[in-house]
Parts: C-alpha cells; structure tokens; sequence
C-alpha cells in the first residue's frame, strides 16, 4: 500500500481566490463607506502581494502522508545560518520583502520602523514554521531555512529606507496619498 499524496497547484489556488478577494475588499470598503479608487487599489495591491508570497514560498505544494510515505527529509530543516547560501536565493528572498513598508503604510498606516522590521520578521517566521511543520507532518516539499528568515528581515529594513526616501518627495507623496502630506490615521 501506497502512501497517500496530493498536489495543490499555484495559479489554479491564486488566480481565483485573487479575484474573489478582489470582490471582497471592494464589497467591505464600500459597506464601511470608504470606497475610493486609491483605498481599493491600495487593499488590492495588498491582496495581490500576499498571495505572491503564498505563490512563492507554499505552492505548489506537493504532501504526502500514510504508513509508506517514509520519514520526514529532515535536510530540508536549516536552523543554523550559513554563508554558503546561494546569492540568488538571498537576494529573492530579499526582494520578496521589500513592498512591505509600503503596503503596511498606505494600507494601515503604520510607519514605525521597529513595528514594521518586526512585523516582516513576523511574517517571515510564521512562513518558516509553517514550512517546518509542513516537512515533519506531511512531507512538504520545501525548506525551512533560518537564511530565508534573515534575508526577509533586511529586505524589509531595506524596503523601509526605500519607502521613506520615496515619501521625502512631495510628488510621490501626492500620488500615494492624494495630498503632499500624509493623511492622519488613527492607531
């Protein structure tokens, strides 16, 4: 007997929850009466960016479990940080981050630099974990790689420096936030 596996595939899973999340943000913002062209592309911007980050850190994802799966492939679990890590990979995971300032910014105002490096290395952990868990449990096919942690944490402190830069000029101010100063938030 055969372990049991399955597949879930990337753009069938995203293409359509992108669209039914697009529907629904645009139901909720104007329910809430805060319908506008800049909010609803601002949470469609954020909807989309999150699921380019299911995309490219969980799916495809390939599972397996049952009595003959086998082991988990425990080399797939890097906890130690190395420098042989692959340039290329660092850097990916580097740019994977990078919008972060931006999006958590315009779509939830929060501008705090510690709150945003924490909140990315939140983020980062959180895709980590569940990786691992996903290799011990039903033989996942990626890594959880503590490097992938690191280089999604400073592609946020550098997507921070970026954002704020760009917020130095009026012109952009005025493009992302309709006005040259930054509309107030609360909390």
């Amino acid at each position: 007997m055969r372990g049991e596996q399955f597949e879930v595939p990337a753009l069938p899973v995203l293409l359509p929850l992108g669209g039914i999340l697009m529907v629904l943000s645009y139901l909720w913002l104007r329910r809430r009466g805060q319908l506008s062209t800049r909010r609803l592309l601002a949470v469609w911007a954020l909807t989309w960016y999150g699921l380019a980050v299911l995309g490219a850190t969980m799916l495809p994802m390939h599972l397996a479990w049952g009595p003959d799966a086998g082991p988990p492939e425990t080399y797939r679990i890097l906890l130690i940080p190395t420098l042989s890590m692959r340039r290329r990979d660092f850097v990916l995971n580097m740019m994977m981050t990078l919008p972060l300032a931006a999006l958590l910014h315009v779509n939830f105002g929060i501008a705090d630099k510690l709150r945003v490096v924490r909140i990315g290395f939140l983020l980062s952990l959180c895709i980590e974990i569940t990786q691992l868990v996903m290799i011990l449990t039903v033989h996942g096919n990626r890594w959880a790689d503590v490097n992938d942690l690191l280089s999604n944490t400073i592609g946020t402190i550098f997507g921070f420096v970026a954002w704020h830069r760009l917020m130095r000029s009026e012109r952009v101010r005025s493009l992302v936030f309709g006005t040259a100063r930054e509309p107030a938030r609360s909390g």
